[in-house]
């Protein structure tokens, strides 16, 4: 009894699948009660990949889409002055550079035009030159992927990348050490 707290007056908790990319994302439509989508997306890859595929699962079981919570992991760079930006952004550039390593983030880089990074940084990976990846990561990119802005800016462009698509939001802020 010391590990039966009885029946939950809220019901059975809903169950989100993490997933990226087609497969995972339809299975997540068809069985779970939501997504948490990875941090490697915009808000075209969204609209253009993910949904898609969430309602093709949900098509499956035969329900709606509509009915799933979905959860935007989504990737910001922010600081207080020009130092925070800048170890914000070279702690994402280093992130965008190892995630361009795997084949499963390839669909949103070749969606906005940067599939040829993946063979290089995959390459510079097996080298062992770290170090050097990031150097492939363009502003463009991270701007792409990342909300970028100051702090009172943030709220306001997650709204515009992710209304009418997402239900809530996680944040990931990485900086780079001191």
């Amino acid at each position: 009894p010391a590990f039966d707290p009885g029946p939950s007056p809220h019901g059975p908790p809903p169950i989100l699948l993490g997933g990226f990319g087609p497969r995972m994302t339809a299975v997540a439509g068809e069985v779970a009660d939501g997504l948490l989508v990875h941090p490697v997306n915009t808000r075209r890859s969204l609209q253009e990949l993910t949904l898609p595929a969430l309602a093709e699962g949900a098509a499956r079981a035969g329900r709606s889409a509509d009915d799933l919570e979905i959860v935007c992991v989504t990737i910001v760079v922010t600081g207080r002055d020009e130092q925070q930006m800048r170890r914000s952004r070279e702690a994402v550039r280093s992130q965008l550079a190892f995630y361009g390593t795997t084949p499963a983030y390839l669909p949103v880089f070749e969606l906005h035009g940067y599939g040829d990074l993946h063979p290089e940084l995959q390459r510079l990976a097996r080298q062992d030159r770290w170090d050097e990846m990031g150097d492939l990561i363009d502003d463009e990119l991270i701007e792409t992927v990342a909300v970028v802005g100051e702090p009172h800016q943030v709220a306001g462009k997650v709204r515009a990348r992710l209304e009418g698509i997402s239900d809530s939001v996680s944040l990931v802020n990485n900086r780079a050490p001191d």
